[in-house]
């Protein structure tokens, strides 16, 4: 993938020093106390499964909705978690963090055009938050364990960069357009926040009638930024001709390896269709294969979509 010599985003917090990283430390507190509640929807990234949280425990997918219900009826509030000090913003100085500048750059250009041509919407750029380990968020605490996400309360990307590893170690996938399809992943749900869509689905989740409908809704939330991931791949090639041989493969591999069905049966031997949260490893290809053939939000509403 072609990156380099393109410009770098300066809307980026770095965090990944210990100067920054949160008070206290430690991961959130599922079972009450100073961290999340057991009921709470918490951040689930694309490589939970694997790394042992239960996913009976979180209904939203990667993104965190505020003011969902507890186990005991209670509404849930809004952690302010905040970094020890002010972390510095720009482009890092590092290879790692001038490719997540380059990457972030590409996003904001190809939005900035696409979503009001499209759909008559201004884009209005989010900031990427690097960190390692743990660091805080609007919607309460951020740990490496819950992978990429965005927070729709604080409309910021959260990425701790061990993540890229975990795609090379653990799903063999890797290599730049991989993980800029997962920055642009968490860019589409950007996208969805400023469509107005992610309050529909919260409310809709809230309704619900059961864990597996509201999973069914994640799901089809994750299944579009996929696309829409592919629709920021479409356009970025189509200006600037950014990918290059094996650059697609990679892309595909990587979507098929963070299935939710290959997931569970890495780490259960079996897979629960109804608990899934971001879809099967076909349904995550085929979705980032049509934004990447059609270049059109259009054809990234999962929601009309029969699946």
């Amino acid at each position: 993938m072609r990156w380099e010599d393109f410009r770098k985003s300066d809307n980026i917090e770095d965090r990944r020093g210990e100067d920054y990283a949160e008070a206290g430390g430690g991961g959130p507190g599922f079972g009450g106390g100073g961290g999340l509640g057991l009921g709470t929807i918490v951040v689930l990234g694309i490589i939970a499964y694997a790394l042992g949280i239960n996913p009976a425990v979180l209904i939203g997918g990667a993104e965190m909705f505020s003011h969902m219900r507890d186990g005991g009826g209670q509404v849930a509030t809004q952690r302010q978690d905040r970094p020890t000090r002010q972390a510095p913003t720009g482009a890092p100085a590092d290879r790692q963090g001038q490719f997540i500048a380059a990457v972030l750059a590409e996003n904001e250009d190809v939005w900035s055009s696409v979503l009001p041509e499209q759909k008559r919407v201004r884009f209005t750029p989010p900031r990427l938050v690097l960190f390692n380990g743990v660091t805080g968020s609007g919607c309460g605490k951020a740990q490496s364990a819950m992978g990429p996400f965005y927070c729709p309360l604080d409309r910021k990307i959260y990425l701790d960069t061990s993540f890229f590893k975990d795609m090379d170690r653990r799903f063999g996938g890797g290599g730049d357009f991989a993980y800029a399809y997962v920055i642009s992943h968490e860019m589409g749900h950007h996208i969805q926040n400023e469509l107005g869509i992610l309050p529909k689905v919260h409310r809709a989740q809230e309704m619900a009638s059961s864990r597996s409908e509201a999973n069914a809704l994640s799901v089809r939330v994750e299944l579009m930024a996929d696309c829409l991931a592919g629709v920021w791949a479409a356009n970025a090639n189509q200006k600037w001709r950014i990918i290059e041989e094996g650059d697609l493969e990679k892309a595909i591999r990587t979507a098929q390896a963070i299935g939710d069905d290959r997931l569970q049966r890495s780490s259960r031997g079996f897979a629960v269709p109804d608990s899934f949260t971001h879809g099967s490893s076909a349904q995550r290809v085929e979705w980032l294969q049509r934004g990447l053939k059609t270049g059109q939000i259009d054809s990234c509403n999962t929601f009309s979509a029969q699946r």
